[in-house]
Formats: structure tokens, C-alpha cells, sequence
């Protein structure tokens, strides 16, 4: 059993404030957000209680990145007029709903979603895991059918989660009749993009992200301390394009395909240094974040923008409540 998605699809998609959003949230969501804000309903979640369940010890990090996250958002291009922004901790009803769906998730299931695997080994958790971090993909769960996510972008890391949602959807409507919308995702052209150093993801903790709001000459700096190919020692050597990271960030962000194919075979060929190559992406970045710093500014100095937050938070606790209220009924919980 199923339950049909409202006629505008409905969207969720959000971040946790614990830094400010870089390069990798652009290409991996911001940007598909920017286009499908005009075709979608678009709720984006401030995910302040999830990012709370590893940063239990210092909240005043998570505190301060909030505002942080919100320019990053206005500046990445996302319209206040076509887009509904929610602090999670001002919809009380996730957490409710994250305690009915509980009991549809398996320890089991919990324990293999490879974000919580990889994240328990990154923070060297171990036995000693909060529950709260634990279970935090149920939480998910209940933020995307509370919201009445017919869509939710993902990266390929993120994939698991989503199926995680899918399941708990049909399961309940399965069980207690048609409730919940199943969502499918909405992926990314660019599902990854690996960290300055090469790592598999950038990360806002791990040193190795370019920032939407960083400065001209911090993005030089960063740029021009990647690694390319260890093999092409000077500019007359053949390079090697595959698995040379400005490739891939050019790949991600230089809008002209014809122009980067003749960069790539200039670089194969010969004659192409790693230097004027990096000149190349740091002009690309530039000619993408520029306008995004200039919105930021301007939004930063506007006191009314943040007020954005708490206006859609108040629509986003109502859509909620609507669909907590159905939960409930179908649980045959008594109303007093």
C-alpha cells in the first residue's frame, strides 16, 4: 500500500550545523536543490538535534554554525520566496515520530548502515557509541516521512539511508494501512567529491574542504596545494588525467565541457603544467563562489534574513503535526 505524493512533489533535503557548507555540498546537493526548487515543494532541514548526537560535549559549536548554514544556503542560491527552511529543534514532533518508527528499525539494520560504520570508526567510538548516534539513520527516517518527502537528494554514501526510509514507509503502511509517502532519491551528477588531500569525501572537520564563503586568496592557497599526478614532473611530460584531483574539480565545476576536453588533451599530450592548471580551476571557483560571497554579504547585513528560519519552521512543525496526527491514528494511540 501506498500513499500518492501530493501533486507538486514534495522535497526534503537538509545539512547538520556543525560548519560551514563547502564545495562538496554544492556539488553533491546544493545545487540540484537550486534547480529543483522551482519544479518541488522544498523543505530544507537545519539538522541541529542530529548533529547534536556527536557533538553532545561542545552545543555551542552547533549553535553558532546555524546562522552560518543559512547564509551558506541564500548565498548557494536557494530562494527564500520557493524554499521552506526548518530548524529540526523547533519541530518537537520529529522526535516523537522517531519513537514510533524505532520500532520498525532493526538493531541489525542499524548496525550495517555503512555512514554510521564508517563515522563510529572516524570518531574511534567503539563500545562506547552514544545510542543517540546510533540510531540517528532512524531519525532520518522520521524526518523525511514527516515531512512527506516524495524526493530527497542523495550522494551514493547516502543511498543506504534512503532504502532505510523506503522500508520503514512500506512496512507501516503494510502494517497499520496507507500512511506514509515511500520516497525515492534524486541523485547527484557529482555523488562524491573527494577532499583536497585526496580522501574520499570532503568533510567540514577533516581540513581538507574549500568553503563557499571562503576568500579569493584561501581558495588559491588551497588550490594550489592539491596533489595532480605524481608522474608528471615537468610541464613537457605526458600527465595523467584519470584520478588527478584538479581534473576532478574541474570535471565538477568548470561549465565549459569543449574547453576542459582540450585542457585534458593538452595535459595527456605534453606541454601543460601543473601550475597553469591550477591557475585554470582557481579562475573556474572564482567565477563560481564570487557571486555566491557577494549574496552572502548582502544577506549577512540584512537582520530580517534569519528571520527566514523561524517563519518556515512554524510551516514546517505544521506539516508535521498533520502527518504525526495520522501516525497516531493508525497506531490506535488514544487521544485525552
Amino acid at each position: 500500500m501506498t500513499v500518492a505524493p501530493p501533486a507538486r512533489p514534495r522535497i526534503l533535503t537538509g545539512d547538520r550545523p556543525t560548519g560551514r557548507l563547502h564545495l562538496g555540498h554544492l556539488a553533491g546537493s546544493l545545487r540540484a536543490r537550486a534547480q529543483l526548487q522551482h519544479t518541488h515543494d522544498l523543505f530544507v532541514l537545519v539538522a541541529d538535534v542530529q548533529a547534536l548526537t556527536d557533538h553532545f560535549d561542545r552545543p555551542e559549536t552547533v549553535h553558532d554554525h546555524v546562522p552560518e548554514v543559512m547564509l551558506d544556503y541564500l548565498a548557494a542560491g536557494l530562494d527564500p520566496a520557493k524554499v521552506t527552511f526548518v530548524l529540526q529543534s523547533a519541530v518537537p514532533e520529529l522526535a516523537e515520530l522517531t519513537l514510533y518508527l524505532l520500532n520498525l528499525v532493526t538493531v541489525s539494520k542499524l548496525r550495517q548502515n555503512p555512514t554510521v560504520k564508517t563515522e563510529i570508526a572516524q570518531k574511534g567510538f567503539g563500545d562506547t557509541v552514544p545510542a543517540g548516534f546510533f540510531i540517528y539513520p532512524a531519525a532520518q527516517v522520521a524526518d523525511i516521512v514527516g515531512f512527506g518527502a516524495a524526493v530527497v537528494p542523495v550522494g551514493e554514501d547516502q543511498q543506504p539511508m534512503l532504502e532505510l526510509a523506503r522500508d520503514v514507509a512500506r512496512r507501516f503502511n503494510s502494517l497499520y494501512g496507507p500512511t506514509l509517502v515511500e520516497p525515492r532519491a534524486y541523485l547527484s551528477a557529482v555523488p562524491r567529491l573527494p577532499g583536497l588531500d585526496g580522501g574520499a569525501k570532503m568533510g567540514k572537520s577533516l581540513g581538507n574542504a574549500i568553503f563557499l564563503a571562503d576568500p579569493p586568496e584561501e581558495v588559491r592557497r588551497k588550490v594550489m596545494g592539491m596533489y595532480t599526478d605524481p608522474g608528471h614532473l615537468r610541464a613537457s611530460d605526458p600527465g595523467r588525467v584519470e584520478g588527478n584531483l584538479v581534473f576532478t574539480y574541474l570535471d565538477a565545476f568548470d561549465p565549459d565541457p569543449a574547453r576542459l576536453a582540450a585542457l585534458k588533451d593538452h595535459y595527456r599530450a605534453g606541454g601543460l603544467g601543473d601550475v597553469a592548471l591550477k591557475r585554470h580551476l582557481i579562475g573556474v571557483l572564482d567565477d563560481l563562489l564570487a557571486p555566491m560571497r557577494a549574496r552572502r554579504s548582502a544577506f549577512a547585513a540584512d537582520p530580517a534574513a534569519l528571520q527566514l528560519l523561524r517563519q518556515g519552521s512554524a510551516r514546517g512543525r505544521a506539516e508535521v503535526r498533520l502527518i504525526l496526527a495520522r501516525v497516531r491514528a493508525a497506531l490506535h494511540l488514544h487521544v485525552l
